[in-house]
């Protein structure tokens, strides 16, 4: 999710010097104007975190709300079939079976890291029960958990975590149609509807290579995620893995499957082995604001550093980060946000998100007690 950046302007003052014929008045001398904050060159920056080609996006003729609506829906059947081979009369089947759902698009108007600050968001998923929950499916999957945090790297407890803020563990997975939800944001919601159109044909394409999968009957989430890790169709297809060898990868309720997709997903998106994630930070009393225009963790600590921006004693550190400013409970809250922290935002792109996902893990892993941060 990208931010503008807040530009941080000085006014020049302009000093009139009144002269007199007979004794000039010697100007005076302006009082100096606080110094911004340093601003590195691009040349500083350190580079982006390596990322998958972006998913692609139903064309205009599919999208277009100039066109009629039934215009679009042929166009995109013709889209499905030319790009993922989809069988037209199947495409078209669907479709009639599709229906429209206003309460999607009421849901997509509303979402909570939009409407919400971080001393309201974090009580969400910052609950004794989630942790208590979080700790006792732990326990119950160590096996497996701890298998796949070994071949790839991500701690189990953020496989958990991520489990813990989609759907509690597997009881709230969704229950809208999946199909619905994405007919009614492919030609319904403008704002968005080239990336949902796409997923749409990617549903399509995803139930071509699992055709297990019976994509009429799925359920999902009002955006049209499924299963305990809350998938979009082109993640299921693209990043979603057979963790257990049985040839068939079912990530609604199957956990193997479901651990080890969650898993790729971050090892695609540039998970760092043994990497931390974030740091709580403090800010100078004399520091400017500083907000990034993006959560690349493109900036090097020393510059943080220059701008007034420092990790806390204690806290882990990297070779850069983000800094994030949030309303907490307490007041202000910064944070610097490192490279794994970064790609738990390509899971989903909120900064809140992605810190709520790190402190439910962290207190899975650790049993800590809700509380302030």
């Amino acid at each position: 999710m990208t931010r503008r950046a807040l530009a941080c302007l000085l006014p020049f003052a302009l000093v009139a010097c009144a002269t007199n014929a007979a004794a000039p008045t010697p100007p005076s001398t302006p009082t100096p104007a606080p110094a911004a904050a340093p601003t590195p060159p691009a040349s500083a920056l350190l580079p982006k975190v390596p990322q998958p080609p972006e998913r692609p996006v139903a064309p205009a003729p599919v999208t277009d709300p100039a066109i009629p609506r039934e215009q679009r829906i042929q166009a995109f059947v013709d889209y499905a079939v030319g790009t993922y081979q989809a069988d037209p009369a199947f495409v078209r089947s669907v479709l009639a079976q599709a229906q429209y759902q206003q309460k999607i698009i009421d849901a997509m108007t509303r979402p909570a890291e939009a409407v919400k600050p971080w001393r309201d968001y974090r009580p969400i998923f910052l609950t004794d029960a989630r942790i208590e929950g979080g700790r006792a499916f732990y326990a119950a999957n160590r096996g497996a958990l701890d298998r796949i945090a070994a071949e790839t790297g991500v701690p189990a407890e953020y496989i958990v975590a991520i489990i813990g803020v989609e759907t509690s563990y597997g009881k709230i997975t969704g229950n809208y149609r999946v199909v619905d939800a994405l007919y009614t944001l492919a030609f319904d919601y403008p704002k968005r509807a080239p990336f949902f159109a796409g997923e749409l044909a990617q549903l399509f394409a995803l139930g071509k290579v699992e055709p297990q999968l019976d994509i009429l009957a799925l359920k999902g989430s009002y955006a049209g995620a499924m299963g305990m890790g809350q998938f979009m169709p082109s993640s299921y297809r693209l990043w979603g893995k057979d963790g257990d060898g049985d040839g068939q990868r079912d990530l609604l309720t199957h956990l193997p499957d479901v651990f080890a997709s969650i898993a790729n997903y971050f090892v695609v998106h540039g998970w760092q082995r043994g990497g931390p994630v974030a740091a709580r930070a403090d800010r100078d009393a004399a520091a400017a604001d500083f907000v990034p225009e993006s959560l690349d963790p493109v900036y090097p600590l020393a510059d943080l550093a220059a701008r007034g921006y420092r990790p806390q004693a204690g806290q882990p550190t990297a070779e850069g980060a983000t800094l994030l400013s949030l309303d907490g409970e307490m007041g202000k809250e910064y944070w610097l946000g490192y490279r794994n922290f970064y790609v738990i935002t390509r899971y989903n792109r909120s900064p809140m998100y992605a810190l709520a996902v790190h402190q439910l893990a962290q207190a899975i892993r650790n049993g800590g007690a809700v509380g302030a941060p």
